[in-house]
C-alpha cells in the first residue's frame, strides 16, 4: 500500500504545489477564513467527497473505506494566516496586505487536501474511516480546534485517533520527527495593570510610584516561577510589554504590563496561576498601590498519545526509512491541537521543510517564512498513508 501511496504522492505533487501557491497567495486571518473555506469545499466536491462546515469556516470531508466502521481515524490541518506582511518575492506572494502564510498552515491545508485525494482513489484498498478536519483559528484564542470540538467534530463518527503534522524549518526537507507523551508547552496571557499616585519625578514622596512597583513585580514573579516549579518541569514565564507614562519628569498613575505563562504540565500551570494573582496583589498592595491581573488561558500542553505515537513513527519508518525519522525536540510554543489530545489519542510530528543549500533556512512567523516545495510530496503521501494504516 506504501509504495501505490508514494506513487500517487508524486504523480499529484506538482498539482498540489500549486494548490499551495493559491493558498499562500490568499492568506486569511484567524476566523475569517471564508475563501479558503470555500475553496476546500470546492476541491472535496471535485474529489466526490462529502463533508460538513463547523465552527463557521471549518470544513470537514469523510473517505470511507472497505468496513467503514472498523476504524475511524482524524487527519487534520488549519487554515489560518498571520498579521504579517510578506517581504519574500516569489510569484506567490500574499496577495493580502499585512496578511501573510508565515507559519506554514498552507502547507497543512495543502497536505491534507492531497492525501485526501490519494485515499479517494485507494479508498477500496484500505480499511475504516477517514475524518478530513480543515479547521480555523489555530492562531488566536480561544483556537480554532476548541471550537471545531464544541460543534462536534469529534462525534458522529468519532475518531478513535487523530493525527497532524506541522512544517518544522530546523528540519532538513526529507525528515519527519515525532515524539511521545509532552510535546508543546501550555500558552496563556498575561494582562497587568498597576495602579498607583502619579505626580512630579522630583517629589517621590508625595507620590505610589507604579513604575517601580512593577519592576520589583516583574523580579518577584520570574522568583514565583523558578523556586514553586519542579525544575525537571519545563515552565516559561515572559514579560514582554511594559507600558507607562510618556515624558522624562512625570511619574504616571498606572502601568500596564503584558506577557505570557508556559508550562507542560496542567496541574502546575494552574497552581501556577493562583500564586500569580496572590503575589501581585499582595506585593503591589504592600507598596501603597492597586493591581489588576487578568489571564487569559489559552490553549493546553500539547500530549501525544505514546502507543499512537510509536505506530506512526513506525509507520513513518517505513515509508521514509528508518534513517529519515528521529525524535522530535520539546518546544515552549503551543498548539491548540492539544485540545484534541484531551479528548481523544493524538499524535502531532513535524515535516521537515529546511533546505540549507537552497537557502530556504527562515523561520516560522517572520516575514520571509518559505519551505522547500518537495516537502509537500513527503507530507501529502505521509498523512495518505498514516490515514489509512494508523491504529491505536
Amino acid at each position: 500500500m506504501h509504495s501505490k501511496i508514494k506513487a500517487l504522492a508524486k504523480k499529484y505533487a506538482s498539482e498540489f504545489i500549486e494548490v499551495r501557491h493559491h493558498l499562500h497567495a490568499h492568506p486569511e486571518l484567524s476566523y475569517q477564513e471564508y475563501e479558503t473555506s470555500k475553496f476546500v469545499q470546492q476541491r472535496l466536491t471535485d474529489l466526490g467527497i462529502p463533508f460538513e462546515v463547523k465552527a463557521t469556516t471549518g470544513v470537514v470531508g469523510l473517505i470511507r473505506g472497505k468496513n467503514p466502521d472498523s476504524r475511524i481515524i482524524a487527519l487534520r490541518a488549519d487554515m489560518d494566516a498571520l498579521p504579517i506582511n510578506e517581504e519574500n518575492d516569489i510569484p506567490y506572494k500574499s496577495k493580502n496586505d499585512g496578511v501573510m502564510h508565515a507559519c506554514g498552515h498552507d502547507v497543512h491545508t495543502t497536505c491534507l487536501l492531497g492525501a485526501a485525494k490519494i485515499l479517494k482513489e485507494l479508498s477500496q484498498e484500505w480499511e475504516g474511516t477517514v475524518k478530513l478536519v480543515f479547521q480555523p483559528g489555530e492562531e488566536k484564542n480561544p483556537g480554532g480546534a476548541s471550537l471545531m470540538i464544541k460543534d462536534g467534530v469529534l462525534e458522529n463518527p468519532k475518531p478513535e485517533a487523530i493525527l497532524a503534522l506541522h512544517v518544522n524549518t530546523i528540519l532538513e526537507v526529507g525528515e519527519l520527527s515525532f515524539r511521545g507523551g509532552k510535546v508543546m508547552a501550555s500558552a496563556d496571557e498575561l494582562y497587568f495593570t498597576i495602579k498607583g499616585k502619579g505626580g512630579h519625578a522630583a517629589s517621590p514622596q508625595l507620590i505610589v510610584d507604579p513604575i517601580l512597583i512593577s519592576s520589583h513585580l516583574i523580579v518577584a514573579l520570574q522568583q514565583l516561577i523558578s523556586r514553586n516549579n519542579n525544575p525537571f518541569n519545563p515552565s516559561v514565564l515572559s514579560i514582554t510589554a511594559f507600558n507607562g507614562g510618556n515624558t522624562t519628569n512625570v511619574i504616571p498613575n498606572e502601568v500596564k504590563l503584558m506577557g505570557t505563562f508556559r508550562a507542560m504540565d496542567e496541574t502546575w500551570r494552574f497552581k501556577a496561576h493562583e500564586l500569580m494573582r496572590k503575589l501581585t496583589h499582595d506585593l503591589v498592595q504592600s507598596m501603597g498601590g492597586e493591581a489588576e491581573l487578568h489571564i487569559d488561558v489559552g490553549y493546553p500542553c500539547v500530549m501525544n498519545n505514546e502507543r499512537l505515537t510509536a505506530a506512526a513513527m513506525a509507520l513513518a519508518e517505513t515509508y521514509m526509512g528508518n534513517e529519515h525519522v528521529s525524535e522530535t525536540e520539546l518546544r515552549m510554543g503551543a498548539e491548540d491541537f492539544g485540545y484534541y489530545a484531551q479528548e481523544i489519542p493524538a499524535c502531532f510530528f513535524r515535516l521537515g521543510t529546511m533546505n540549507k543549500a537552497k537557502g530556504i533556512t527562515a523561520g516560522v512567523h517572520t516575514p520571509v517564512f518559505n519551505i522547500d516545495e518537495s516537502a509537500i510530496e513527503i507530507g501529502m503521501g505521509m498523512m495518505a498513508w498514516m490515514g489509512a494504516s494508523a491504529r491505536y
